[in-house]
């Protein structure tokens, strides 16, 4: 059944289609009006200056409505001079009490660049001009589409969040479902073929082939058991690091080409007793060794090394392989990632999961080299007891 979450990518690609229609559409709008308050700005100061130029030429019959124009102006900053740069009148500028007269003709060369100045003809000989600035509503008005499109990018950033966040949550749900059904699955025939092999060993079967086969069904319970704790808190336990590592490595190195060597290496400082969750850190070791087998094509050398460095355990496992692009580093930790034709790409998700989320450790790529080989590190705290 198809979710919500199945259609994740699109409505992701519909968010920021929304995202950039509104901001479009607001940028044009607020353009449109910020135009058409600048063209009635213009029309305002026009008027102050006809009005100016009325107070000198007409008689006191019209002097108060004159005056009534000029004071209305409250939030568009002007200033009026001659040619010479001689002030005469300003309004909605405060000029510092020291030197005004400087700081208003500053203004004047800072207005010259916003508008062209209105001409105010008092007589035939004496000219005048209004240099103005955007009122401060229009100035405002100028950043309303960034403060939109801001807002619009936090709200599809806290969505794609939202939407990441319960498709991973989902996503989890449905790998615990189907590791704890697989393990449910395999404990019945597990089961049976363990009594199986108690059958045989009272059969005169060949003696040399009972170790082995019950190695194999005893293996089958351990992942059975893996696939159990997957999604659960894993109980912990003090444990020999190196017994784990050496089993690990043994059990792989029989079952991987003679020509592949596995070896371990130890540091003399390297603590033997650890507290891990045996079969799942097992679980990570073997897959490590299963990933750099498969990459070196049957022939090659695969070294886990362990030691202490500060206050941390690190376990290297370098290999001879193919080695991993510089860009992919995090990308093989992702699932459904892989190189290969089968699997479904979870081997090393499921080992980053176990060791961040399990044992609070760190694993990622230390180095890589094209047709030279990979080092994993792993980073465990040393949480020995004793």
């Amino acid at each position: 059944m198809r979710t919500t979450y199945d259609n994740f990518d699109k409505i992701k690609y519909l968010l920021a289609l929304f995202a950039v229609a509104i901001v479009t559409l607001s940028v044009y709008y607020s353009s449109r009006l910020a135009d058409d308050m600048s063209k009635e700005e213009h029309k305002r100061i026009k008027l102050w200056a006809e009005a100016t130029q009325q107070i000198v030429n007409e008689d006191n019959s019209s002097l108060e409505f004159t005056l009534k124009v000029i004071e209305d102006n409250t939030t568009i900053p002007a200033i009026i001079a001659d040619a010479d740069g001689n002030i005469f009148n300003y309004r909605n500028l405060t000029p510092p009490a020291d030197n005004p007269d400087n700081y208003l003709k500053k203004e004047i060369e800072k207005l010259k660049e916003k508008h062209e100045p209105i001409l105010i003809k008092l007589d035939e000989e004496t000219i005048q001009y209004l240099y103005y600035d955007d009122s401060t509503l229009l100035k405002r008005l100028a950043y309303f589409p960034y403060v939109q499109w801001l807002i619009i990018m936090t709200f599809c950033i806290v969505l794609f969040f939202v939407f990441t966040s319960a498709k991973k949550a989902e996503q989890d749900r449905v790998w615990v479902g189907l590791s704890k059904e697989t393990a449910h699955q395999l404990g019945t025939p597990i089961s049976s073929l363990l009594a199986w092999v108690e059958i045989l060993k009272c059969n005169d079967v060949e003696p040399e082939l009972m170790p082995e086969i019950e190695k194999d069904v005893n293996r089958l319970k351990t992942i059975a058991e893996r696939f159990s704790k997957i999604g659960s808190i894993p109980e912990k336990e003090e444990v020999d690091l190196h017994s784990i590592l050496d089993s690990t490595v043994n059990y792989m190195q029989k079952r991987a080409s003679s020509k592949i060597i596995i070896r371990c290496i130890y540091d003399e400082n390297t603590p033997t007793k650890m507290l891990l969750s045996k079969p799942l850190f097992e679980w990570v070791i073997e897959n490590l060794c299963k990933n750099a087998i498969d990459a070196m094509d049957g022939e090659g050398r695969i070294d886990i090394h362990a030691f202490k460095k500060e206050e941390n355990i690190c376990i290297d496992v370098e290999d001879t392989g193919k080695g991993i692009a510089k860009s992919k580093f995090k990308t093989v930790f992702k699932p459904g990632y892989t190189t290969k034709k089968r699997g479904w790409g979870l081997g090393l998700s499921l080992v980053k999961r176990i060791i961040e989320e399990y044992h609070e450790g760190k694993i990622f790529v230390k180095k890589s080299e094209i047709n030279k080989g990979t080092t994993f590190r792993i980073l465990l705290k040393d949480n020995a007891t004793t």
